[in-house]
């Protein structure tokens, strides 16, 4: 774990996010960065395809639900069963 700067209007953005969606500012800090972090890594996927990602990924697996490992992958397989 470590300290991240961030600007200020980010740091107001959090806040309002945070309270918006009842998560703690680093939840929402941290749930952020998966998403641009999926989005980023898997171009060809929507939002809505990232978010149901996440969900499914969460509720396989628990304990591995934020590894950027088992994100990945299964964003793999998602695509290769788009694809066919």
């Amino acid at each position: 774990m470590g300290i991240i700067k961030i600007s200020e209007l980010m740091h107001e953005n959090l806040r309002i996010a945070s309270m918006a969606y009842t998560r703690s500012m680093n939840a929402q800090a941290e749930h952020w960065m998966k998403i641009g972090m999926l989005m980023e890594t898997h171009p060809d996927m929507t939002h809505s395809e990232i978010s149901q990602l996440l969900v499914r990924c969460s509720v396989e697996s628990d304990e591995n639900a934020g590894s950027i490992r088992t994100l990945l992958n299964v964003g793999a397989t998602h695509r290769k069963a788009s694809n066919e």
